[in-house]
C-alpha cells in the first residue's frame, strides 16, 4: 500500500487537481482518509462542501462512461480496482477543448470542477468509482449537463482500451463532437438592489458585461421569504448586495424598526443561505453606522458596536455574512450617487441663496458610488482574502459643515455662507433630539482605515477630487 503523503498536483485544465492519498495497510487490507476536510483544504484543495455521495459499480473491464460536465464541483476516487480518467475542459475560455488523462487507484482521488467534463475506463474489475459533489441531482440539473463524444478526434484520448473494444452506453455513443459543442458559460453575477444609488454605479460599470443580471425589489424582494424562495440563484457565482433599508431615523419608530430589521438583517441571512446553497462568493456592503463613532479611525477588526436601530440591523447583517466561506463585507461611509443627497442638496442651496447650518462635530469621509462600485469590482476580479474591507474615499477627514463649505468653494459661492452647529443645536432647532425615537445616534467619528483595502492594491481618489469631479459632472 501507498505511504505517500498528502499532496496536491495541478494540472493542464485550470483547477483539475490531482490528490494523492496517504493508504495505509496491512494484511487485513488497506485504510485511507478520501476525503479529510482539514487536512486538504489546508493542503490547497477548494472546501468542496460534499452533499452527495454517488457510486458507480462496474463489473467489467472496458466498462467505459463520459464525458459529461455537470453543474457543480466533483471529487472522484475508487474504492477498488483501477480506472483510467479523462477529462475534457468545456467551459468557455482559452483553455476549451484541453485535455487531461491520468490512472486513478485507492492512493489518487481528482478535483474537477464544474464545467470539466469527466470520463473513466475501467483497466481492473470490479471498479468501485465513487465521488462527492456539492449540488443535488435533480432532473433540472441534468438538463444542463454538457457532453463531448468520447472517440472525439480533437480531444483525442488514449484510452487503453480502443473504444470499438469497449462497452459503452448508447447515449455516450450519441454525443457531439467537440466541434458542435456549446462552451459552458462562466457563472454570472447578480446585483440585488439596482435602482438604489450603488445599483445604478454597478449597472453603469458592468454595462457592457453579458454576464450580469441587476435586479429590484419588483424581481428580488430579499425582505420577503416568498420572493427570495421563488427566485432561481442558481446561474449565479457572484452576488451583490446592493439594497438595504437607509432611512437611518425612520428606523427608530415602530414601523420601521421592522421594515429596517426585515431587510438589512432578515432578508441578509436569506442572501447568505442562497449564496451558501450555490457556493457563491456574496459582497455585502455595510455602514459606519456599526461603530458608535468613538474611535479616531475604525479598523475592519473594531468590535462592533451600533448605537441605533439602522447600526444595529447592519452589524447583525454583517455577523450573517460572516458566517460564509466566501465573502466580502465592503464597510462604508456617507454614500453619493445618483438621486438626492448631501452634496446636491448643498449645491442647490448655494444657488438660490440659501445660508445652511450644518453638523461640524460628525467626522467622517464622502463615499462616491463610483468609488464603491470600483473597488467592489476590484475585490472581485483580484479575490484577496475573505473578511471585511472598508472602503470610502481618501484624503482628510471632514465634518459634514466643512464638506458643505466645499461645495459652496466649488460652485462659485461664498464658504462663510455655511454656518456650522453642533448636532445637539441642529436638532434642537427643530424641536427634536438623537435617540428620542424620531432622530437616531449618528457616530460623531464616522472615518474608516482604508490600509487594508489599499494593501490588495485599490486606491481611492481623494474626497475632495471626487467632489470636484461630481459637481463638474452634475
Amino acid at each position: 500500500m501507498s505511504t505517500k503523503p498528502l499532496a496536491i498536483h495541478e494540472t493542464p485544465i485550470p483547477g483539475l487537481l490531482v490528490i494523492d492519498l496517504p493508504v495505509h495497510g496491512d494484511a487485513r487490507g488497506w485504510f485511507k482518509e478520501n476525503w479529510q476536510r482539514q487536512k486538504m483544504v489546508a493542503a490547497g484543495l477548494p472546501d468542496l462542501g460534499p452533499v452527495q455521495n454517488n457510486v458507480s459499480f462496474n463489473q467489467a473491464v472496458g466498462v467505459t462512461r463520459g464525458i459529461h460536465a455537470e453543474p457543480w464541483d466533483k471529487y472522484i476516487s475508487v474504492a477498488t480496482g483501477r480506472v483510467f480518467g479523462a477529462w475534457v475542459d468545456l467551459r468557455e475560455g482559452p483553455t476549451f477543448g484541453a485535455a487531461y488523462w491520468h490512472e486513478i487507484t485507492p492512493d489518487v482521488a481528482v478535483y474537477v470542477p464544474r464545467g470539466v467534463g469527466n470520463a473513466f475506463q475501467t483497466l481492473e474489475a470490479p471498479a468501485t468509482y465513487t465521488y462527492l459533489v456539492n449540488d443535488h441531482w435533480s432532473e433540472a440539473q441534468q438538463a444542463r449537463y454538457t457532453f463531448v463524444n468520447l472517440a472525439d478526434e480533437t480531444v483525442a484520448i488514449p484510452w487503453p482500451i480502443p473504444l470499438e473494444r469497449a462497452e459503452r452506453s448508447a447515449k455516450d455513443l450519441a454525443h457531439p463532437r467537440l466541434a458542435d459543442v456549446t462552451p459552458v458559460p462562466p457563472r454570472r453575477t447578480l446585483v440585488v438592489g439596482a435602482r438604489g444609488q450603488l445599483g445604478r454605479a454597478l449597472g453603469a460599470l458592468w454595462e457592457g458585461r453579458a454576464d450580469v443580471d441587476c435586479v429590484d425589489r419588483d424581481v428580488l424582494d430579499i425582505a420577503s421569504a416568498e420572493s427570495v424562495a421563488a427566485f432561481d440563484f442558481s446561474p449565479y457565482g457572484v452576488i451583490v448586495n446592493a439594497a438595504a433599508y437607509t432611512a437611518v431615523d425612520l428606523a427608530e419608530t415602530p414601523e420601521g424598526r421592522r421594515a429596517c430589521w426585515a431587510a438589512n438583517a432578515t432578508g441578509v441571512g436569506r442572501l447568505v443561505e442562497a449564496a451558501r446553497a450555490q457556493r457563491a462568493l456574496l459582497v455585502h456592503v455595510s455602514s459606519d453606522y456599526v461603530f458608535d463613532g468613538e474611535a479616531e479611525q475604525h479598523t475592519e477588526d473594531e468590535p462592533l458596536a451600533p448605537l441605533g436601530v439602522y447600526g444595529q440591523a447592519k452589524a447583525a447583517g454583517d455577523l450573517l455574512v460572516g458566517t460564509l466561506a466566501q465573502h466580502y463585507v465592503v464597510r462604508t461611509s456617507w454614500v453619493v450617487g445618483e438621486g438626492k443627497n448631501f452634496v446636491r442638496t448643498m449645491a442647490a442651496l448655494a444657488e438660490k441663496g440659501v445660508d445652511p447650518s450644518v453638523v461640524d462635530d460628525q467626522i467622517g469621509r464622502l463615499t462616491f458610488t463610483q468609488d464603491l462600485a470600483a473597488g467592489i469590482d476590484h475585490l472581485i476580479r483580484t479575490r484577496p482574502e475573505p473578511g471585511t474591507y472598508n472602503l470610502t474615499c481618501a484624503g482628510e477627514p471632514m465634518s459634514w459643515a466643512q464638506i458643505a463649505a466645499e461645495v459652496f468653494t466649488m460652485t462659485g459661492h461664498a464658504p462663510e455662507r455655511v454656518m456650522p452647529v453642533t448636532t445637539a443645536d441642529y436638532y434642537a432647532a427643530q424641536g427634536t433630539t438623537e435617540g428620542d425615537g424620531t432622530v437616531a445616534p449618528r457616530p460623531r467619528r464616522s472615518v474608516l482605515d482604508l490600509a487594508k483595502i489599499e494593501a490588495t492594491g485599490f486606491l481611492p481618489r481623494d474626497q475632495r477630487d471626487a467632489l470636484g469631479a461630481y459637481l463638474a459632472a452634475s
